[in-house]
């Protein structure tokens, strides 16, 4: 039997021999977690989020026993037991006029440094050291990357902060919830790493008395560890923080807390938990403002659910309200719709027209971020596009080639149709284009001429630089470890044998670049080829036909072509391919085709077919005879076609689709 001198001694002992993190009914521990005192130095890296505190300022890691660090909490668990256990109105409190006092001192401080200093004249009251790190985070806000990077390591090498962080640690007992969070909130953003003492007796405390938050300051805890890397210690806060919310989701009457909660509980929450919180919101959206319909958006995202009604409701406040939003929110919405795979077309045509309404107080980058967020959703705003060509052929000069290369892809995939304005539009670009090649990398060259290429677009300066035998040589060893560098020459391939453009002589003799893209796993659409059966035979019509090892046909039809008389030469047979197109092929809303498509429907016509294009979801939602007469339609017109066939009309609602990005 082991005997004891005291009941500290008695404490030690049993601090030893469970977890340090011993959780309520709320939390638990995997490990018991040991900790050893270490000392580090600033990092003056640009642009690094963590910010190293100096020499002075010890933290704890896994490792040996500390016998510093359990004394210390076994005097404040033992001082604790003089006072009232619990929240605010449990713990001492200063005088309102001492509080307001200390608050006029520090208020004007203008940095860090400056309220250190203020705390030699005036020191903190307890209740107070939360106020003091929030004020010193909040001076170096609206500084720039480098003021506050000098500024933070004067506050590490300062004496008084190594102090504060000591005061911190040894009250944090006796904190009220509210000023824990406001801590801890504070103390991570002014770059103290997660590793130091302060930080984790902070987290250790609110672990402890995580029951007693109220709705406030479990919002400000969320907001903070939803940015702290995700150790053993936040994952176990942010499983609390789910066990909690299960039986609090009812009581919260803020949107702001609301979202707070629904960003740090992440993707891998229970799903049922995610639909909870998402209901919760929606009942919640008379309450909506503008803000917390963007960050909704960012909310639901985090949590990974595409929650329909709920989105819908944001959607349609956020297009009424569309001029309120600023370029950041407004990216962030579309850039969430695109990882929640949600389309909604009122969203996006209120968001083009606004941009398009307002060209001119948009710069070139923001443009260019826009539309490749769209291209992203696949939706095309043509309004946008025609007035950025505009703009492009009066200034081509402005763009970098980073933006030469975006443009070329937004418009490439897309398909856009450039009318007048093609070669004025082309011929600027490629001008632009060709003033980067001392720069520009053998890859890039190579992005940019295939999306020329898809363009129908072949300028002579770029192809003689991309397929010169030493950059061709180099770019074919790349394409066999990069499926996208070979779809790239694939397509190039493709462009330059089919569309037959007209290269100078130096080019005449095309290498064979041998590409060989395994394709993609196609069937036929039956219910399209039985209905093409049921009314043109089957003796004419031939399925799952494939061109150039690449261009998957669903069918083809053979008809003799009714002008001419000679039965026996190739143009008296028509050759009719019969193309089936999932929404993912269109642009979203239409059925304009967008690059793979378009490109295989002017191949095929190379090859001397006729395409006819099958819309899949406005085929299958039709009846028997209605699917018989649009069949019909497209392939027996009234008029002979000899052009691809393009639906202009808008779809019905169908925002649910995922569209993909064409592997081109």
């Amino acid at each position: 039997m082991r005997m004891y001198k005291s009941g500290v001694e008695m404490l030690s002992w049993a601090l030893r021999s469970t977890s340090l993190w011993k959780c309520n009914s709320f939390i638990w521990t995997q490990t018991v977690l040991h900790y050893k005192c270490r000392g580090f130095a600033v990092s003056t890296r640009l642009g690094r989020k963590t910010v190293h505190t100096l020499e002075r300022v010890r933290f704890y890691s896994q490792g040996s026993d500390s016998e510093e660090l359990l004394n210390v909490q076994m005097k404040q668990a033992d001082a604790l037991q003089s006072t009232a256990k619990g929240d605010a109105s449990e713990l001492p409190s200063d005088k309102p006029e001492q509080a307001a006092l200390f608050y006029t001192h520090i208020q004007d401080c203008l940095s860090p440094t400056d309220v250190l200093d203020r705390l030699k004249q005036f020191p903190a009251p307890q209740q107070h050291i939360s106020s003091v790190f929030t004020r010193m985070w909040e001076s170096i806000k609206k500084m720039t990357d480098e003021q506050r990077r000098y500024e933070l390591r004067l506050m590490f090498e300062h004496p008084a902060f190594e102090e504060l962080c000591d005061r911190a640690t040894t009250n944090a007992w006796r904190m009220r919830s509210q000023d824990l969070a406001y801590s801890l909130l504070a103390i991570v953003k002014l770059g103290v790493s997660q590793n130091t003492r302060v930080v984790q007796t902070l987290l250790l405390v609110i672990q402890e008395r995580l029951i007693q938050f109220d709705e406030r300051s479990l919002s400000v805890l969320a907001g903070c560890i939803r940015d702290m890397d995700n150790s053993k210690n936040i994952q176990a806060l942010r499983e609390a923080l789910r066990l909690l919310l299960k039986d609090r989701i009812p009581e919260i009457q803020s949107v702001v807390v609301l979202q707070s909660m629904m960003q740090v509980v992440g993707k891998d929450t229970p799903t049922h938990l995610k639909k909870k919180l998402a209901m919760k919101a929606l009942s919640m959206e008379d309450k909506f403002s503008p803000p917390n319909t963007q960050y909704m958006f960012l909310s639901l995202a985090a949590m990974s659910l595409n929650f329909k009604p709920l989105l819908d409701v944001c959607s349609k406040k956020i297009a009424e309200n569309v001029h309120e939003f600023p370029f950041s929110r407004l990216l962030a919405v579309l850039k969430s719709c695109h990882e929640l795979h949600y389309r909604n077309f009122t969203l996006f045509s209120s968001v083009s027209e606004y941009v398009s309404n307002t060209f001119d107080m948009w710069s070139n980058k923001q443009v260019i971020l826009f539309l490749l967020t769209f291209e992203e959703l696949a939706f095309r705003p043509v309004v946008l596009l025609d007035a950025f060509t505009e703009r492009i052929m009066l200034k081509s000069d402005s763009l970098t080639l980073r933006d030469v290369l975006s443009v070329l892809k937004v418009f490439s995939l897309l398909n856009h149709d450039l009318k007048d304005n093609r070669q004025q539009f082309l011929n600027s670009v490629t001008k632009v284009l060709e003033s980067y090649f001392p720069k520009i990398s053998m890859t890039e060259l190579l992005k940019a001429v295939h999306y020329l290429g898809i363009l129908d677009h072949f300028p002579q300066t770029p192809l003689e630089k991309l397929l010169h035998h030493d950059t061709l040589e180099q770019l074919l060893q790349r394409g066999r470890e990069s499926d996208k560098v070979a779809r790239w020459l694939q397509t190039l391939d493709l462009c330059l044998r089919l569309d037959g453009p007209h290269l100078p002589p130096t080019l005449m003799s095309i290498p064979d670049l041998h590409i060989t893209v395994p394709a993609h796993e196609l069937t036929v659409n039956q219910e399209v080829l039985r209905t093409v059966r049921g009314f043109m035979g089957s003796d004419a019509v031939q399925d799952s036909v494939l061109e150039e090892g690449v261009y998957f046909i669903d069918c083809v039809i053979t008809l003799p072509h009714p002008h001419t008389k000679d039965s026996g030469s190739p143009e008296s047979i028509r050759r009719i391919a019969v193309v089936c197109a999932s929404p993912a092929s269109f642009c979203f809303g239409t059925t304009h085709p967008r690059a793979c498509l378009a490109v295989k429907l002017r191949h095929l016509i190379k090859l001397h077919y006729e395409p006819v294009l099958v819309p899949v979801h406005e085929f299958s939602s039709q009846t028997e005879q209605e699917k018989i007469k649009m069949l019909q339609n497209l392939i027996l017109p009234g008029q002979e076609s000899s052009e691809t066939q393009e639906i202009q009309k808008d779809l019905p609602t169908s925002e649910e689709f995922v569209p993909k990005e064409p592997i081109l």
